[in-house]
């Protein structure tokens, strides 16, 4: 509910999850190469935090 509202989730000790959005753009069929618009949109992000990474590099 609160990344769909825009605001970013911290999990301490975790991370942190943000929404990012993504401005439209053209893209490319690869079967046809006929160009085409990809609308805009949000997608997730997740950005780790300190003790996450520090546990993965064994630290």
């Amino acid at each position: 509910t609160a990344m769909k509202s825009g605001d970013d989730v911290r999990l301490v000790g975790f991370g942190t999850f943000s929404v990012s959005a993504r401005p439209a753009r053209e893209g490319r069929n690869p079967q046809t190469g006929k160009t085409l618009t990809i609308a805009a949109s949000k997608s997730a992000k997740f950005t780790a935090g300190k003790s996450l990474k520090d546990t993965i590099n064994g630290r």
